[in-house]
């Protein structure tokens, strides 16, 4: 096993039930991979991650659009699991991340969990301080 999946397999908990599936777009796909990789030495466990999470991706046709799935722009309202918290966020690139504003970067581990997901789905994973997160969205709405 290599170092990489090593890192990547610390951040999900060998769960009863399977990873939820996920999809991407294919205009996010090649952004996505090249920051995953960008951020591997500042922020490895989170990278790593979000690298495992587009491998494991179904990619959609240029044309298919899913409504309620959890895209980069999308505005998405998701529970943690732990606390019954609900949050709406919108899912963006570092470079426009504003927390106050309610614009979460790709490279948290909380965007890095959404991404691809859709209305329904949860997550459960490791934090890179230990702790663990399980996250279900509700519902998420693509940018126009």
């Amino acid at each position: 096993m290599m170092v990489n999946d090593m890192m990547v397999n610390d951040m999900t908990r060998p769960l009863n039930q399977a990873l939820p599936p996920i999809s991407l777009r294919p205009c996010d796909i090649d952004r996505l991979r090249i920051l995953a990789e960008a951020a591997a030495e500042k922020y490895p466990q989170t990278a790593d991650f979000l690298a495992r999470e587009i491998e494991r991706a179904d990619i959609l046709p240029d044309a298919h659009a899913v409504p309620d799935l959890v895209a980069m722009g999308s505005e998405v309202t998701f529970r943690d699991d732990v606390s019954g918290a609900e949050r709406t966020v919108t899912l963006v690139y570092p470079e426009t991340a504003d927390v106050a504003a309610g614009r979460i970067s790709i490279l948290t581990p909380i965007g890095a969990a959404l991404i691809g997901l859709s209305a329904g789905h949860t997550i459960e994973f490791q934090t890179p301080s230990g702790g663990w997160r399980s996250l279900t969205v509700l519902k998420a709405a693509q940018p126009d």
